[in-house]
């Protein structure tokens, strides 16, 4: 695995990590639909200058190749081909996105947000398990780190009397619909140009928040302003920046590794929910915090040849 690789999922998961605390604070002000459908347009604006940017960086190199693929049918339909990957990938990936951050958005009203980043990663679980059924590698040490990360879930998540929050339900359901994500971008995104399939998915994920977005809830302009920064900050870095980092980052990288990287996400919102709301775990919690951050690291050692 590139060091490049792996400083962008790492610097993915901060920008999530603390993603956490904005998502919460902006409950204050916005429902679940309103907050989500509003940050993931803003996401998808703000790539728009930076795919404007790219094309005319690279726009001579462009031109070059598309008067080679002109000369031959086979790279004609290879260019057709990776169009309707683009935007197939690009709808599934905001499809899956819409369903995964609205659960993730209405589990944060009944936990804090540090449990929800820990529990949000019990994707690290999920991913080498559906990997199996897409023949994916998986190595002894994974295995093991996820034995100690689904220890960890079980401090942080399970109490004493063997209670689950619903927020909590919530959230777990969430991880699972995030499992999925990484497979489709995992799939699409050695294909595809990976700012341009974000792009996308921030407008698919903004478009389907709509409906249940006026059906649901009430969005007034008064609370969208009331909410600027929370929303700036989940729209621009944790949709528009960390999102594309992932897609381009994730790019020839186990989806079980990446998944565990990426994971650390659940570290970041429990110092930054610590920093910036004052929020406190129990020891049982911060056990389970310990396991899981454990887990991550194993994940990461090298193999001995």
């Amino acid at each position: 695995m590139k060091t490049k690789n792996a400083f962008m999922l790492i610097l993915t998961a901060f920008i999530w990590g603390t993603a956490f605390v904005a998502q919460s604070v902006g409950m204050d002000y916005l429902g679940p639909f309103t907050f989500n459908g509003v940050r993931s347009i803003i996401g998808g604006v703000a790539l728009l200058p930076c795919i404007w940017i790219l094309q005319m960086i690279n726009g001579k190199s462009n031109q070059e190749k598309e008067e080679k693929d002109n000369k031959s049918e086979v790279m004609t339909d290879s260019s057709g081909n990776k169009k309707k990957d683009l935007v197939f990938g690009g709808i599934a990936c905001g499809l899956l996105l819409f369903a995964a951050s609205s659960l993730q958005q209405m589990g944060i009203q009944y936990t804090t947000a540090g449990k929800a980043g820990f529990i949000t990663a019990f994707y690290i679980v999920i991913v080498p398990v559906l990997g199996i059924f897409l023949r994916k590698k998986i190595g002894w040490k994974v295995w093991i780190a996820v034995a100690i990360a689904l220890a960890g879930l079980y401090f942080l998540c399970i109490t004493e009397r063997f209670t689950i929050g619903k927020g909590d339900v919530l959230i777990f359901v969430c991880a699972l619909v995030f499992s999925l994500h990484i497979l489709v971008i995992d799939y699409f995104s050695p294909k595809v140009d990976g700012v341009k399939m974000s792009c996308i998915q921030f407008f698919v994920c903004g478009i389907a928040s709509l409906p249940f977005m006026f059906i649901l809830e009430t969005p007034t302009t008064g609370a969208m302003l009331a909410g600027w920064m929370p929303l700036l900050y989940a729209g621009v870095l944790s949709c528009g920046v960390a999102y594309t980092l992932q897609i381009i980052g994730q790019k020839n990288v186990n989806p079980a590794i990446a998944s565990l990287i990426l994971s650390l996400e659940s570290c970041f919102s429990v110092l930054a929910g610590w920093i910036v709301l004052g929020e406190r775990l129990s020891m049982r919690e911060s056990i389970g915090c310990v396991l899981m951050f454990a887990a991550i690291i194993l994940a990461q050692l090298p193999e001995k040849n």
